[in-house]
């Protein structure tokens, strides 16, 4: 029966609806899910309504049966026609039911942002999206919509979320930032104005620092770190490694927001205005924590190859360095080196506790290049560690 196919795959039968079902054919559809039902014997089973054109109230019974069996089933891909059907009839009250989103493509658009969990490209003038590396990525998409939520609420300047679409076989989230141009792309065009980016970057930065945010609203990055800390403690020398952990667990605890990936891609302008994107790494916690982050995207990752800086930045290895520089200096607002080379080990320390662990967890020790990567991590962590007593500043 051409409408009602099934899938089985670790222990969950999909069956996928096309078509009408109504009154005329509803009793020969129960009799094909009947049969995948008894073929494939589970208790997880998912309806996938993407080419449903339209259900009955005799379609609707058919559904209700099959949820006596099956309490958890849910029904997704739900079309528009159909989705109102189902809210209309309660069925959404009763069963989860996931619309289904518009599809979209960023063939041949440009990259204009990229953090750890995806990339956003620009769709047109007017538009962005931010396209998840996990294909299962609805629940990360859910959460940073939310994170954005709150962040603007606190008032911070951010590009809200208005729209869920596919993107090949994963999802994507849609921004509407019109005319908006990155300050990796600005600084590129405009060398000569790098201080003034520069100014406009620090401020934005202390006004994140400086937002308070409520516990339950974002994760602690300290707790964040600390599992970093103890992950790498394992692959450092005793009294290093137990030294590292004892520093992340005695950074005060902050109550202020910090962004978790804030290099120049993630920064735009638009009319004027400064605005924060690429929001699901949001967290609060002490600055040192956001400092470690901003050093590996300007010097840390690409200390050993500097060509990672302009395919990821977009800009000079040596304008990046200037950058995380004065940036720094002037977050501090002092002059004095000593004290700007202090807060920076402290960031380096976790900047390379973070990088060293990433490394080995994307298999660095079966490559020449992770290893190398490891071992000048260790290196620094060691050498860092033996003079640097605390992370706070």
């Amino acid at each position: 029966m051409e409408m009602i196919k099934g899938m089985y795959e670790k222990d969950c039968l999909k069956i996928a609806m096309a078509g009408h079902i109504d009154s005329g054919n509803a009793q020969e559809a129960e009799m094909e899910i009947k049969k995948l039902c008894e073929e494939y014997p589970t208790n997880q089973i998912v309806l996938d309504a993407e080419e449903l054109k339209y259900i009955s109230s005799a379609g609707l019974r058919v559904v209700l049966r099959l949820r006596k069996k099956a309490p958890d089933l849910k029904i997704i891909n739900v079309v528009p026609e159909v989705y109102e059907v189902l809210d209309m009839t309660g069925f959404t009250e009763m069963i989860t039911v996931e619309k289904a989103y518009r599809r979209l493509s960023v063939d041949g658009c440009e990259v204009i942002g990229q953090g750890a969990n995806g990339k956003v490209y620009r769709l047109d003038p007017d538009t962005i999206i931010k396209v998840y590396y996990n294909p299962d990525s609805l629940p990360d998409i859910h959460r940073e919509r939310e994170l954005a939520r709150k962040a603007f609420v606190l008032g911070i300047p951010t590009a809200i979320p208005y729209d869920v679409v596919r993107v090949g076989e994963g999802y994507g989230s849609v921004f509407e930032l019109l005319n908006a141009t990155s300050f990796s792309k600005l600084i590129a065009a405009h060398p000569e104005d790098l201080d003034h980016y520069i100014e406009l970057y620090v401020e934005l930065l202390k006004q994140i620092h400086g937002t308070e945010v409520k516990p339950e609203d974002m994760p602690d990055m300290r707790e964040v770190a600390l599992g970093w800390a103890r992950f790498t403690q394992e692959y450092l020398p005793e009294e290093q490694g137990k030294k590292l952990v004892d520093m992340v667990e005695a950074v005060p605890k902050r109550m202020t927001m910090i962004h978790g990936d804030y290099h120049t891609k993630n920064i735009m302008m638009q009319n004027g205005e400064t605005l924060l994107i690429d929001m699901d790494t949001l967290a609060f916690g002490h600055p040192v924590f956001e400092l470690a982050s901003m050093y590996l995207a300007y010097v840390g990752f690409a200390e050993q190859d500097h060509s990672v800086i302009p395919s990821f930045l977009g800009i000079p290895y040596e304008a990046a360095g200037e950058i995380w520089k004065k940036s720094l200096r002037l977050y501090l607002e002092t002059d004095d080196e000593e004290v700007i080379r202090e807060v920076e080990e402290k960031s380096m320390i976790v900047g390379y506790t973070r990088l060293m662990r990433r490394t080995i967890r994307r298999n660095g020790f079966e490559t020449e290049e992770g290893r190398s990567r490891i071992e000048l991590c260790k290196q620094h962590l060691m050498e860092l560690l033996e003079r640097v007593d605390s992370l706070d500043f």
